[in-house]
């Protein structure tokens, strides 16, 4: 299955308006942690699965990376990265993440910002990413945590104040599609176990070098009002290598 919610012009209307949308990485809550681990990009060859704006494009290029090609399945996302990402180093092309061709060993490193947890088969994209990867490449990516989608609500249960009071966390252990709800349109996303993550690397060829679960900086949560991501992880971060 290959969803693209982000070509239909009032959801894609609706995440322009988030703050990741209009100032970039800087307003994305998992930058910071995210950036602290990034390997070497001078003179690297990069792939981003799944680019949107072309942010993380634009930062390999700004740190040296040699080419960069993003590649998204909206149409719409292409066209912003193309006109906010202008370094002549970065190809954007339409593809989705599961249908993309290129030779094999081709890239430095490959990475991918929250759109893993859209892909149906994880274990076919860690496959193809061991190939297109140089021996001791590496594979960086974010998901929303397990924690986080295991219920199809993906939404805390409130008091009658309407104050959250938890985050609830059930069927973990059943993995697969859950329809939620994102920016008010009804949208299919794929949940795993962290089990599942790490197993599937490991089944891939790659050995993890870091795990992750990124909490934006306290200045951020006060800028943002985000104090009660303190309370649950919403995302998670996995690094790995490629075995020679």
């Amino acid at each position: 299955m290959q969803q693209n919610k982000y070509d239909d012009p009032v959801f894609f209307t609706e995440y322009s308006k988030m703050p990741r949308s209009v100032y970039g990485l800087h307003a994305a809550g998992e930058w910071s942690a995210f950036k602290a681990h990034l390997p070497e990009l001078n003179n690297k060859t990069v792939l981003d699965l799944g680019c949107g704006y072309g942010w993380h494009c634009q930062h390999a290029a700004d740190q040296g990376a040699s080419s960069v090609t993003g590649i998204d399945l909206s149409t719409k996302m292409l066209e912003k990265a193309r006109q906010l990402n202008i370094a002549k180093n970065v190809v954007y092309q339409h593809s989705s993440i599961e249908t993309f061709i290129a030779e094999a060993a081709s890239f430095d490193l490959i990475i991918s910002s929250l759109a893993l947890h859209y892909v149906q088969d994880l274990d076919a994209v860690f496959e193809k990413a061991a190939q297109l990867l140089v021996p001791q490449g590496e594979l960086y990516y974010s998901v929303e945590h397990p924690i986080f989608t295991a219920r199809a609500q993906q939404d805390w249960i409130y008091s009658h104040e309407k104050q959250p009071l938890y985050w609830p966390v059930d069927h973990y252990f059943v993995e697969g599609q859950r329809e939620t709800r994102f920016l008010g349109t009804p949208v299919v996303k794929y949940h795993r176990t962290l089990e599942t993550h790490v197993m599937a690397l490991l089944k891939a060829g790659f050995e993890i070098t870091a795990l992750i679960e990124p909490l934006p900086s306290d200045e951020m949560i006060e800028k943002m009002g985000w104090q009660d991501e303190r309370r649950r992880p919403m995302m998670l971060i996995i690094k790995a290598k490629k075995k020679s």
